[in-house]
């Protein structure tokens, strides 16, 4: 034994042992049987809150999709919103809006189109194009049918259908 290593026959064979463990851990056994390895230690008590924080941001980068997601989902309620026959989508942020009007108002802005009036017994009668919305259930139904506060908590994506297709989903369309 030379310097605490076995050698069998002018051989080492510790160096080429295997172990169980990840590969490229760097874990060998040190003296005492105690593990040694390559990892960061944690941030102790003594270490500055900003050194902290800024090591924690670091540790992880980029997490740049998912940040974008909370952040959004923390500063408003967003949903998609397409429109048959337009070649692309908006996102909207529905707390934005106070009423009905006031969305189908800028619905109608931002894909030029006229929805019409709506009214409970014949939705929007005469119109082209029928402003819809598909709830938490996946049903797909009438922009207006149900009150503005229970619209928003259901409303996953808004579409703006033709009134052909949107046959069935209110009273009178």
């Amino acid at each position: 034994m030379e310097g605490g290593v076995a050698y069998e026959n002018g051989l080492n064979f510790k160096a080429t042992e295997l172990t169980l463990g990840l590969p490229g851990s760097g874990e060998t056994e040190g003296q005492g049987g105690v593990r040694n390895n390559n990892k960061r230690p944690m941030p102790t008590p003594e270490t500055n809150e900003e050194e902290s924080q800024a090591q924690a941001q670091i540790v992880g980068w980029p997490p740049i999709r998912s940040y974008r997601k909370n952040s959004l989902q923390a500063s408003g309620m967003y949903v998609k919103v397409s429109m048959d026959g337009a070649p692309y989508l908006r996102k909207i942020d529905l707390k934005v809006y106070r009423d009905y009007p006031e969305l189908l108002k800028a619905l109608e802005a931002m894909f030029k189109f006229a929805a019409g009036v709506y009214s409970e017994r014949e939705g929007y009668k005469g119109s082209e194009y029928v402003p819809t919305y598909e709830d938490k259930d996946g049903d797909w139904m009438l922009v207006g049918d149900v009150p503005w506060d229970m619209f928003m908590s259901s409303c996953k994506r808004l579409r703006i259908m033709k009134g052909s297709e949107a046959r069935g989903l209110g009273c009178g369309v």
